[in-house]
């Protein structure tokens, strides 16, 4: 009976683990180098992209998304040098009418979709 608790309480804890690992990455997969690596490889269909009006009001929830904070210049022209990078998701944006030169932030949400921020 002690064996059975034990095997049950290893692959309880072992369960645990894996888990605190996926939320890990999960919480660096909008970091700017999180986002840059995901958009050379993102090949799904399913995007939004969202207009940014003003950065520096962000009281104003008419200005811009709270949930997307404005990016470095390094950061924007690395998430813009990762979508050119990405044939098929600039043709895909350039066929929306997404210049890549417009786009200033991307976030991936859990279920793996892509919104980009443009100006």
């Amino acid at each position: 009976m002690n064996r059975v608790v034990t095997i049950t309480l290893a692959a309880a804890l072992s369960s645990l683990a894996f888990a605190g690992v996926s939320r890990a990455e999960s919480l660096g997969m909008n970091s700017a180098q999180g986002i840059e690596q995901t958009l050379r490889t993102f090949q799904g269909n399913d995007f939004n992209v969202e207009q940014v009006y003003n950065w520096r009001n962000l009281d104003d929830e008419t200005t811009g998304p709270r949930s997307a904070p404005q990016r470095s210049g390094e950061a924007v022209r690395g998430i813009q040098a990762s979508i050119d990078a990405n044939k098929s998701l600039a043709h895909r944006l350039n066929n929306e009418g997404v210049d890549i030169r417009n786009i200033v932030n991307a976030e991936q949400a859990a279920d793996g979709s892509m919104t980009f921020y443009v100006r």
